[in-house]
């Protein structure tokens, strides 16, 4: 049996957040998620799911939810694939919403790190001997995301995190 765990974090106040093009230099997290689950490939679609359900109190369009999507899936499957390898261990995603209408998205291993992050991100380098990956998963991430910064130690886990910021589109021009 899986052994997944989610903490939900209430508001920490319930500031309006503010539309898109007002930049706000507040660093309060309005909402928080943290999610931990094992690293099976079964699990990339569970968080890639969380990561929608999540971003969902924005009222997102239809291609900011799949640029999320698609972003959690390239971060959560080289946890899986290429920090644990051959073996199982723990991915941690949390969640965050700050008051500007961004959406941080921090997904962290502790499997075997990345030697060299420039040569990691360069497109089509693959660690995979087989070479059945196509070396483009930070490439798309960079794509879909405004910002994404590696941090990694080898021998001890990578942590990703990722921001993007939803615009904001009253519902009366949708």
């Amino acid at each position: 049996m899986q052994n997944i765990r989610q903490e939900m974090h209430p508001e920490q106040e319930n500031a309006p957040l503010s539309p898109a093009g007002q930049e706000s230099k507040d660093t309060r997290i309005l909402n928080e998620c943290r999610l931990v689950f094992p690293s099976l490939s079964a699990n990339e679609g569970y968080a890639r799911a969380c990561a929608a359900a999540f971003c969902a109190q924005l009222d997102p369009t239809a291609t900011e939810i799949s640029d999320i999507k698609c972003a959690v899936s390239e971060a959560v499957t080289n946890a899986i694939v290429h920090g644990y390898r051959d073996r199982i261990g723990e991915i941690i995603m949390t969640l965050r919403l700050l008051p500007d209408r961004t959406v941080r998205i921090e997904i962290r291993d502790k499997g075997c790190g990345i030697e060299d992050i420039d040569r990691a991100k360069t497109p089509l380098y693959t660690t995979d001997p087989a070479g059945e990956r196509s070396g483009m998963g930070f490439t798309v991430m960079e794509s879909f995301m405004d910002s994404l910064r590696v941090l990694s130690t080898p021998g001890k886990g990578t942590k990703i995190t990722m921001t993007k910021k939803f615009t904001y589109i009253p519902r009366s021009r949708r």
